[in-house]
C-alpha cells in the first residue's frame, strides 16, 4: 500500500524503542514510553510549509498525528505544525 500525503502534511516513520535497558531488564510494551521520533517517509505537495525532507529523523508532539499501519509497519500522518525538530 501506498500513502501520500496531502497539504503540509507529512508521513513519518515510527521508530522502535529500545526493548532492554543498559543493565539487560527486559520493559514490556505496556511499560514502554511511546517514542517521538521517526523518520520522514513521504511529504505532502505544499512545498513552501514543508522544511524537512524525506529520509530526515525528526522529532514531534507526543499526541500529535493519525496513527495508521503499513505493510505492518507504524507510521504517523503528521502536520507540518506538530514537527518540533530535526535530529541530526
Amino acid at each position: 500500500m501506498k500513502v501520500r500525503p496531502l497539504a503540509d502534511r507529512v508521513l513519518v516513520k515510527l521508530e522502535k524503542n529500545e526493548e532492554k535497558t543498559a543493565g539487560g531488564i527486559i520493559i514490556p510494551d505496556t511499560a514502554q514510553e511511546k517514542t517521538q521520533q521517526g523518520i520522514v517517509v513521504e511529504i505532502g505537495d505544499d512545498k513552501e510549509k514543508i522544511l524537512v525532507n524525506a529520509g530526515q529523523r525528526v522529532m514531534y508532539d507526543k499526541y500529535a498525528g493519525t496513527q495508521i499501519k503499513i505493510n505492518g509497519e507504524e507510521h504517523l500522518i503528521l502536520k507540518i505544525a506538530d514537527i518540533v525538530a530535526v535530529v541530526e
